[in-house]
């Protein structure tokens, strides 16, 4: 099982809790056998064991960390594991100290230093180790220091705890590993031959050694931070992460529990070969170490089980099997259906790449990448796809965008590519962590399965708009077909009108440029719009994942038989088309035949806010830093959308299910079916049609029709309330005892608790200034009244600069809803590309 690529619900257990100790080590205060440090919140424990069933004699002494309030003895961390101490009636016990130098020494009886944490900078006299409740042993430069000079979570044995990092260093190549028991039963803990940790040949995987042999690979990192897959069932989560700074990357995990006591779980390098995920089931006849997950959790996945060009198919049922990729075929039948593998595939069709079109390259979705893969620095998907289609010894290639901070020099990109055999492949599915494989076969006409699209990758900066659409839209609601392929496969110029059928209310005409796709093509990406492609479900129709010239997209089909969709379609192609800004969903072409109407957009893997927000095995993701910038990159799309594109325009809305996000957890503001265009010289407009979220809607809007530029100010202000507290805007249950988010934080705010308004899933990770300040300009933002609500021009400098000098907010607005089983509805309607609530509003 991929542990980087999944979450792993995990059994609650209710555990005794024993009673707190003293949790340090002083200068001058050395620990013997027989006495204990033990953690604040008691939970691990200190000192000197001798582990059980061990045969030596006499017993051999070791200092360890353990769960204190777990029998039988589970070390987690052990200090002297190849130099054990002795503890026996003619000498004197093993001591540890605490030294004037700031080092934690272990001696023997006669004071032969076994062990030192050998700190040889930033000694302090003062210095003091501590037992931490999550295993840690830190020392400190002061009792109530915050600089930590030496910790045991930075030197592992074979337990992997919540709040561990395994890591490797760009600059040295060094990194730390989980190392097993040399025997579990024989009770020797020292070193035994299996490791685990990140590759240091490439920094991108994870393996699981025997020695030097690989056992078990993860694959190479695709980008992603934070990877889940929800179970439903009481219990913890396990949310595992893979983090890329300047200077390191590492995987780490953290632990959210069930219910109020704590839950026992740890990964664990085994004696047997295996990396397993343990919880301690107390509740059980026989109270144990349970094994919830284990890898390799088969034969097929196993380091190159499947041989050269093979793959072990997860997907099979009912247990993963060794399939050739395609286009190859077993090398040995015979030995194939015996179940032997290790020779692999060999190919059907010899590569003969002597010009153009004698290879092509089939693309498989959802994959494992192989090993001994050679990464091209700087390259764009375009180019490494050029960089193996011109070397005729290159046989596949993969691509992924990485975090913003790789450590390679600011490089972003993955472009990888194979010289040799694809060794250790594996189908895995559509899951977080998967590649898409790009493999080298011949004969690029027969291979109706390579997918070639030619869908522009950079777009005119401009856009669509004329007549020409409107007058075919017309002959298209008649039912008629166009005769011909030609207009489909060019790009076409059209013009707007002054007609008031046109939603570009008051707006110059103007031309502009957009691609149009064929349908047939469309279908063939999606195969015929089947439901496995289907990642969300809006008011106007479903969107699609799928693959458009080597380029994932988001293909939105509307509803036929939705008026509202074909207004929000040629809205959508007026408005979006023309707005170019990192905090805006791109729209890459388009696409209409008779009654299909069709977007094209680029595709966010981690989709929209709300479906990460509200979902408790998904928020933890949402850490403070991340959601404050989400906060600040939809204000900056804001503005751009108000002030600093050429048209003033008016989204109407703004909501935390059109905020999608991308790899990197950037948002970008969709659906612009609803949105309007402002004169110059115009500051508000009024409609006989209400349309949006309740909730997010400003009170003149929601009562009158009135809407401006402070009615998104108003709808940013509730958003921003949701991302503080984790808590919708509105629902049928009252919040906390209030009507709706806005009066809620009002209320606490106007009590002097505002910093109790922060999501307790953030409390760790937050900053209470940041918090204070957000719910300060939220509240400003969902003012009752449009002329008190701030511009986003001021918004923008106050988040950016940590503005100290706002103004009081005044009693937000408050209205009732008139039609709450439409919302109701609307809210458990999946949200992906675009979605859009109507909802009828009456004052109270």
């Amino acid at each position: 099982m991929d542990w980087s690529a999944v979450v792993i619900v995990v059994l609650f257990l209710l555990l005794p809790s024993p009673c707190a100790s003293d949790d340090r080590l002083l200068l001058g205060k050395p620990l013997s056998p027989g006495t204990t440090i033990v953690s604040d919140g008691g939970g691990f424990a200190l000192g000197f064991f001798s582990p059980a069933n061990s045969t030596s004699a006499p017993a051999n002494l070791y200092l360890g960390i353990w769960y204190a309030d777990i029998p039988p003895l589970t070390a987690v961390w052990i200090a002297n594991r190849e130099t054990p101490a002795t503890n026996t009636t003619t000498s004197s016990p093993p001591t540890l100290s605490l030294t004037n130098t700031s080092n934690l020494v272990l001696s023997d009886g006669t004071g032969r230093v076994l062990w030192t944490t050998n700190i040889t900078d930033d000694a302090s006299p003062s210095a003091v180790a501590v037992l931490q409740d999550t295993g840690n042993l830190v020392i400190r430069s002061s009792p109530n220091g915050t600089t930590t000079l030496w910790q045991s979570f930075d030197h592992p044995s074979d337990s992997f705890l919540p709040g561990m990092k395994i890591r490797l260093s760009y600059a040295t190549r060094s990194s730390e590993r989980l190392v097993s028991w040399k025997s579990v039963a024989g009770g020797d803990p020292s070193p035994g031959p299996f490791s685990y940790g990140v590759d240091p040949a490439t920094a991108l995987q994870l393996f699981l050694w025997n020695g030097t042999r690989p056992v078990m690979r993860d694959g190479p990192w695709s980008g992603y931070s934070v990877a889940s897959r929800y179970q439903s069932g009481a219990g913890a989560f396990v949310y595992q992460a893979i983090v890329s700074t300047a200077d390191e990357i590492y995987l780490t995990y953290t632990l959210s529990d069930g219910g109020a006591a704590p839950t026992r779980t740890r990964f664990v390098v085994t004696d047997a070969g295996t990396y397993q995920l343990q919880s301690w089931n107390a509740t059980s006849p026989s109270p144990a170490w349970v094994v919830l997950g284990e890898s390799p959790a088969f034969e097929c996945n196993r380091y190159g089980h499947c041989g050269a060009y093979g793959y072990c198919d997860n997907t099979a049922a009912p247990a993963p099997a060794c399939r050739c990729l395609d286009g190859f075929e077993p090398a040995d039948a015979g030995e194939w259906g015996g179940g032997e593998f290790s020779r692999g595939c060999r190919r059907k069709v010899a590569l003969r790449c002597s010009g153009a079109g004698d290879d092509d390259f089939l693309r498989l979705p959802g994959m494992k990448s192989p090993d001994k893969f050679v990464r091209v620095a700087n390259r764009s998907f375009e180019e490494c796809a050029a960089e193996c289609a011109g070397n005729c010894s290159c046989v596949a290639y993969a691509y992924a965008n990485l975090s913003t901070a790789t450590g390679t020099a600011g490089d972003a990109t993955r472009c990888l590519v194979w010289a040799g055999d694809l060794i250790d492949t594996e189908k895995i599915g559509d899951v977080v962590g998967s590649d898409t494989l790009y493999l080298r076969v011949a004969g690029v006409r027969a291979n109706r399965n390579a997918l070639r699209i030619a869908l522009p990758t950079v777009l005119a900066s401009s856009i669509l708009i004329i007549t020409g659409i409107f007058l075919a839209w017309f002959k298209f609601k008649k039912g008629k077909r166009r005769s011909s392929n030609k207009e489909y496969n060019s790009k076409v110029s059209l013009v707007t009108t002054s007609s008031s059928d046109v939603l570009v209310e008051g707006s110059a005409a103007q031309d502009f440029e957009l691609p149009f796709i064929k349908f047939e093509d469309i279908e063939a990406a999606t195969h015929d719009f089947s439901e496995a492609y289907k990642i969300g479900q809006g008011g106007f129709g479903k969107v699609y994942k799928a693959m458009l010239g080597g380029q994932e997209v988001a293909i939105k089909r509307l509803s036929k038989d939705s008026e509202q969709g074909t207004e929000e379609f040629r809205n959508e192609v007026i408005l979006i088309a023309k707005l170019q800004h990192r905090n805006l969903v791109r729209l890459l072409g388009c696409s209409f035949e008779g009654d299909e109407k069709i977007l094209i957009y680029e595709y966010l893997p981690n989709r929209s806010l709300d479906a990460i927000l509200f979902d408790n095995s998904r928020k933890m993701s949402l850490d403070w830093p991340t959601r404050f910038n989400i906060i600040k990159g939809v204000a900056r799309g804001l503005l751009y959308l108000h002030q600093d594109s050429r048209l003033t325009i008016v989204h109407r809305d703004l909501k935390a299910a059109n905020v999608l996000l991308d790899a990197e957890m950037r948002p970008k503001i969709a659906d612009f079916g609803m949105a309007r265009i402002f004169n110059d010289n115009q500051k508000n407009a009024n409609t006989q049609r209400v349309v949006g979220t309740y909730g997010y809607m400003a009170p003149e809007y929601a009562m009158e029709g009135v809407f401006s530029v402070k009615s998104d100010v108003y709808s940013f202000g509730v958003l921003i309330l949701e991302l503080v507290t984790g808590l919708r805007r509105s629902n049928l249950n009252t919040i906390k005892g209030f009507a709706n988010i806005t009066i809620y934080a009002w209320n606490m705010w106007k009590d002097g608790k505002g910093k109790d308004l922060a999501d307790p899933s953030i409390v760790d990770t937050c900053s209470l200034d940041e918090v204070l300040l957000c719910s300060h300009m939220a509240l400003l933002c969902a003012q009752e009244n449009p002329d008190d609500r701030p511009l986003m021009s001021s918004v923008v400098l106050a988040l950016e600069n940590g503005s100290t000098t706002l103004p009081t907010p005044k009693n937000p607005g408050h209205y009732g809803q008139g039609s709450s089983d439409i919302e109701q509805t609307r809210d458990r309607t999946d949200n992906s590309m675009n979605s859009l609530t109507l909802t009828n509003i009456e004052g109270r």
